[in-house]
């Protein structure tokens, strides 16, 4: 069997893959555009893949192709019905992430929170080793306890921060953008009413048409001007123009941000402008990459490609 493996580099060159090994010849890419594709996996029985094209271009002169592994949840990289019409399975890992997103959206929310950067600046720059005091608390910051934390999203990722705000004493209430949801462990609300509610917002949702451009400037307007709001989901569910019209004229407080609407950020993205890392911080999409989570999400493909082959559709999504 020959596994090729396009995308390594997203996966992280530290992570050993060398198992894969145990299952056929693997030929490994550190990174592959679309344009590459068909001329890396024409010999290949499997592909592991990330943001690679996956669709009839790419795939209609690999005649060997069995089954494409994702290095993610997502699949939207994919031709699905093509790939089912030509009997190729696909096959996702779900679940590896949640422990490192959540712990990630409450880096962001602390930091922004207890203003961070002012106090690391405030000692580097000798200010208070100059100072007559033994402490300093110049800039205001507030408790979590007794706070209000809204959820978008309440999946595994947003139950879990949901744990985590309980813990610091939050109120957790959560919004199903589908409705479908009906958890009873917390409050469940309307879209506006999160927002007026909220202290936190922090957003856990897919990407989908429910929930492209869902946090505009219309809506944090009805936020409150103390608000935080925590994207660790997907770019486009928050407009980055219009958040940055918000940050800028105080209609929210801070923002933390993993993802953006274009990775990695443009020049032309307004937000990044904004040099204040009291109001913003920008982090470059690696809230579900700690080492244990990669190293979860290999072990993973393996085990997909080893049930394959076994003739088990493990995980397998069309």
């Amino acid at each position: 069997m020959n596994i090729v493996v396009l995308e390594q580099k997203s996966i992280g060159e530290d992570i050993d893959l060398t198992i894969y090994e145990k299952l056929g010849n693997v030929t490994y890419y550190g990174n592959t555009l679309t344009p590459e594709v068909a001329e890396r996996v024409k010999d290949a029985d499997v592909i592991v893949a990330n943001k690679a094209g996956m669709n009839e271009a790419t795939l209609k002169d690999a005649p060997n192709v069995k089954l494409i592994c994702e290095f993610a949840t997502g699949y939207d990289n994919v031709d699905l019905e093509y790939c089912r019409n030509r009997g190729i399975g696909v096959a996702n890992v779900v679940d590896y992430s949640t422990a490192a997103v959540a712990q990630h959206t409450f880096a962001l929310a602390l930091y922004l929170s207890e203003h961070l950067p002012f106090y690391d600046d405030y000692v580097k720059s000798g200010k208070y080793g100059a100072q007559d005091r033994f402490s300093n608390f110049d800039r205001p910051f507030m408790e979590l306890e007794g706070k209000t934390w809204g959820i978008i999203g309440l999946g595994n990722i947003g139950k879990r921060t949901a744990g985590i705000a309980e813990s610091f004493g939050c109120h957790v209430i959560y919004y199903s953008v589908t409705g479908k949801n009906s958890c009873k462990e917390y409050e469940r609300v309307e879209f506006d009413d999160l927002l007026k509610r909220s202290d936190f917002v922090s957003i856990h949702c897919p990407l989908s048409d429910l929930t492209k451009n869902l946090i505009d400037l219309e809506a944090m307007k009805k936020m409150k001007k103390t608000a935080i709001l925590i994207n660790v989901a997907r770019g486009p569910v928050v407009n980055n123009k219009d958040l940055y019209t918000a940050l800028t004229k105080g209609e929210i407080f801070a923002a933390g941000l993993d993802v953006l609407e274009k990775e990695p950020i443009t020049q032309d993205n307004l937000l990044d402008k904004i040099k204040d890392s009291e109001k913003l911080i920008i982090t470059p999409h690696m809230a579900w990459a700690s080492t244990e989570a990669r190293t979860r999400l290999a072990t993973e493909v393996y085990k997909n490609i080893e049930a394959f082959q076994k003739g088990e559709r493990r995980n397998i999504v069309n």
